[in-house]
């Protein structure tokens, strides 16, 4: 059965009034905030004697300053009180908020306008808890990459339409400041109203005490989210693409209007590819992860955040354009389409980045403390934020160029992802695997759902190729603890990735008893701590495609721990490179298509009392079938 279309969620009131209100909260903070930054860069001197390129980097920074002072304190109070309640709130403080900025447009007061963007700053750090820790609630597992998808593409956007609108509406003539003030308080009225169709959300941790110490706060909740190493790198992860995004969005301004020489319909040109591409990308998640949670797409992601981030600084520097045009005049302008196939792909490659890590977060993460992990994950995205900022204000200071800038950031994305997947190898192995089965093979699941979410349990397969726990481990919607045979483990510039990915050694009795005792140890104590262990009982790659015999490990395996055993099979995956089939590769290229087709079918668990290396074998044989 073909699973439902993320869109079908618009659709249920689970989901559909909560996604309007974010998007008109995206859409009401980004007009109000682009309006500002156009009016400070193309009529500065009726406002204020501050230097522009000053002011479009400080005023983000002001945004988010609330969600280093505050998320904590969010955090806790999205844990404790309804969601659907707190959302309504929130956006009675929008209009609160939104009354003052009135004030300010009307009478060109600044620092009022200013003060608004830091209201606006808290009134998302309020939502930004609400937002992250709702979907989880309400969605399915096999829903929340779609989910998070719809959300994030929701809320780009939402960006995208509310700096094009606070583009266009404050350069309309003479009442552009007028229909800013009641777009903007409009909108937030709109908001109020989606808001009450949210459905209830229960607190998952109602008796929780508000600390009344955000800083003391803050810490704590920082500190708890370490404990779980592989989500608080991934919060890290998270919080680098906000400063690459922050940093990069900061100059499209100025670098409209001083390096492409346009007016401000050129910097709407620019928002708009850029966050066509990010909903693009977001979008295309769930498709090609596979309706899982598939982090693989996220060194994918930061690949191509590099690689276009540095043509983009190429692409601007040899654009020779000099006469001052609008947004039709610059498409026709010589080398102006590469510099916007850059953005957009950096966009494209952002969603790649970022959905998958939400969804890991959301789902890995204590399920009691998801609006304090995001809480948490909202103050060092403020920090990486208001730290972007201070790096654009630095290096434009020391005489570095916009492309220059854009190249600096692409770079240190590089070196960051370098640093990121090097301590935690599941990106690395995930993306492998989403690599293998995305281009060399063509890969169909048969009841992975099987699988268990949680618990431990022992997995057992044929032993086809020397890809099969990439296979495996792609199609598995939980991280693997394969046992591989130690010679292989030891392998020259392999070791380090197996022994990173937490595989287990093992070696026959007769080779090294004390490798093979301790494989056993290890696999034991994986298990007693709640994970999956595969083991490929037959020992050894068969060399005729057929199930060599299982071996009696897997008795001494659950004797000791006494868990459930699924039974899998590879089927497909004998005669492809990567196996012992001794026949002419070339031909079986012709024969076989240039990608393969193979599948994983995975059997119901068997009790560990049955569990017997005949019975095992048995399951694995009649999973395979004739489709070696």
């Amino acid at each position: 059965m073909s699973k439902p279309n993320q869109f079908s969620l618009l659709s249920q009131r689970r989901f559909g009034p909560f996604f309007w209100t974010q998007f008109l909260g995206a859409f009401n903070d980004n007009l109000f905030k682009t309006a500002l930054l156009v009016v400070l860069t193309y009529d500065a001197l009726s406002w204020t004697t501050l230097d522009p390129a000053l002011l479009n980097n400080l005023i983000p920074g002001l945004f988010i300053l609330p969600f280093v002072l505050f998320s904590a304190t969010a955090g806790q109070i999205a844990d404790k009180y309804d969601k659907g309640k707190l959302a309504r709130f929130v956006k009675l403080l929008e209009i609160g908020i939104m009354l003052v900025a009135c004030v300010g447009w009307v009478y060109k007061e600044l620092w009022l306008l200013v003060a608004a963007v830091a209201g606006m700053g808290l009134h998302s750090t309020l939502f930004g808890p609400v937002k992250y820790a709702y979907l989880p609630q309400q969605l399915k597992p096999e829903e929340l990459v779609g989910g998070n998808g719809v959300i994030e593409m929701g809320t780009f956007v939402g960006i995208l339409l509310g700096e094009v609108a606070g583009a266009i509406l404050v350069a309309y003539k003479p009442i552009g400041i007028e229909l800013v003030a009641g777009a903007t308080l409009g909108c937030a009225v709109l908001g109020l109203i989606a808001s009450w169709r949210i459905p209830p959300s229960p607190a998952p941790a109602p008796e929780l005490k508000i600390s009344r110490n955000p800083f003391a706060e803050s810490i704590r909740n920082l500190n708890f989210s370490r404990q779980n190493r592989t989500v608080f790198l991934s919060m890290l992860g998270n919080s680098w693409f906000w400063f690459y995004g922050a940093l990069m969005l900061a100059q499209f301004p100025l670098f409209a209007k001083d390096y492409l020489h346009g007016d401000h319909s050129v910097f709407v040109l620019l928002l708009t590819v850029f966050s066509l591409g990010i909903g693009a990308g977001s979008l295309l998640c769930e498709r090609l992860s596979g309706h899982k949670v598939e982090i693989g797409l996220v060194p994918f992601g930061s690949i191509g955040l590099s690689l276009f981030g540095i043509d983009l600084y190429f692409a601007s520097a040899a654009f020779g354009g000099t006469a001052a045009v609008d947004a039709f005049a610059l498409l026709q302008q010589p080398g102006v389409w590469r510099i916007l196939a850059d953005i957009v792909l950096i966009g494209i490659f952002g969603g790649f980045y970022i959905v998958p890590l939400f969804a890991l977060i959301q789902t890995r993460c204590d399920q009691k403390h998801v609006s304090r992990t995001i809480a948490g994950m909202n103050i060092l995205n403020a920090l990486f934020m208001v730290a972007s900022a201070g790096v654009a204000i630095l290096l434009l200071g020391q005489g570095f160029s916009i492309p220059e800038l854009f190249l600096v950031t692409a770079l240190l994305n590089a070196v960051v992802a370098v640093y990121i997947f090097s301590l935690v190898p599941e990106f690395l192995m995930r993306f492998l695997a989403w690599l293998l089965i995305h281009t060399v093979y063509r890969v169909r699941t048969v009841d992975t759902a099987r699988i268990p979410e949680e618990g431990p349990a022992v997995l057992v397969c044929n032993h086809v190729s020397y890809v099969d726990a990439l296979v495996i481990g792609a199609a598995s919607p939980r991280p693997i603890r394969f046992v591989m045979d130690h010679r292989i483990f030891n392998t020259p510039f392999l070791s380090w990735l197996f022994r990173a990915a937490k595989t287990i050694p093992i070696a026959p009795a007769k080779e090294d008893p004390w490798v093979m005792e301790k494989a056993f140890v290890d696999i034991a104590q994986a298990l007693h701590e709640g994970e999956l262990v595969c083991i490929f009982p037959e020992g050894k790659l068969t060399s005729t495609g057929e199930i060599n015999e299982f071996r009696a490990g897997i008795s001494k395996i659950v004797a000791r721990s006494q868990v459930p055993v699924i039974p899998m099979a590879l089927r497909g995956l004998w005669g492809s490179m990567f196996t012992r089939d001794k026949t002419n590769f070339f031909e079986r290229r012709i024969e076989r298509g240039v990608r393969s087709k193979l599948a994983l079918a995975v059997g119901l668990p068997v009790p560990p009392e049955q569990a017997t290396p005949e019975y095992l074998q048995e399951q694995v044989l009649a999973l395979r079938g004739d489709w070696k």
